[in-house]
């Protein structure tokens, strides 16, 4: 029997690379997502993940049409930048309805059926989670949310055999750079130039990033493990950053980040 895979913005990036990568090894992928994937293999269901009525509605359309689902994906997400004093309240609320709430909304409607399966629920975190990225505080926070979220969600359901990862990947070129929404003010007298050299240095690390590909073909090979990890990172450079927290002072990682993004 096929697996049924439902993938929360899968429409481009990081989501239509996981999807593709998974149609190719067999699996039933749904894309839940505002705009139809340009690939016609992937079943499209319009919905909005800030919203959790959106939400339960295509879960239970993707269950009554396939009859069963297997994995549930929450890789739908925006990303902001500039000072936190200057991001409208409209945004803040946005980048927190869609990248955290969605993904607790997602979980918490998809439990029925992945229960019944005993499935995979993945989270995809972010790197910008474990450090505190400056003119990216709202990213990173809710990137950190995702991951403390992920680790208790997993000690509800793991006496019910539901297997829970965040996946927590560094820079990946995708469009996810184009549509970050930018809160700047031209000749800013309080931050200067500083947010304009921060956000053109964390563009072009995205831009040097890995290929999407790289974190489809790692969920893929996720899916295939009875034990999946609870967290994972995807490169051996970035798996060697995360590890740098483990053996510096949050000082002094802080004060790293602070001359790679703050000055």
């Amino acid at each position: 029997m096929q697996k049924v895979v439902a993938i929360t913005g899968a429409s481009s990036g990081i989501g239509l690379a996981i999807a593709e990568e998974l149609i190719k090894n067999g699996y039933i992928v749904y894309s839940l997502s505002r705009s139809a994937p340009n690939n016609t293999d992937i079943r499209h269901i319009v919905c909005d993940v800030s919203q959790r009525d959106s939400i339960a509605n295509a879960y239970k359309v993707i269950n009554e049409a396939e009859g069963h689902i297997d994995v549930v994906i929450n890789n739908a997400g925006m990303g902001i930048s500039g000072p936190v004093e200057y991001e409208p309240v409209e945004d803040i609320e946005r980048i927190i309805s869609i990248n955290l709430l969605g993904v607790i909304n997602s979980c918490a409607e998809a439990l029925p059926y992945i229960r019944a399966t005993k499935g995979n629920i993945i989270n995809i975190g972010s790197l910008a989670g474990e450090f505190g990225i400056p003119f990216q505080a709202l990213y990173s926070t809710t990137k950190a949310g995702v991951c403390a979220f992920s680790l208790a969600l997993q000690n509800e359901v793991k006496p019910l055999g539901v297997k829970v990862t965040c996946l927590m990947p560094g820079d990946i070129k995708t469009n996810f750079t184009a549509n970050r929404v930018k809160a700047e003010i031209p000749d800013d007298p309080v931050y200067g130039d500083r947010v304009r050299r921060s956000v053109q240095r964390m563009e072009k690390d995205e831009q040097n990033g890995m290929p999407p590909s790289s974190i489809a073909k790692a969920i893929r090979k996720l899916l295939q493990q009875k034990r999946p990890p609870l967290c994972l990172t995807v490169g051996f450079s970035y798996k060697t950053l995360r590890s740098l927290k483990r053996l510096v002072s949050t000082k002094t990682l802080n004060k790293i980040l602070y001359g790679m993004y703050g000055k």
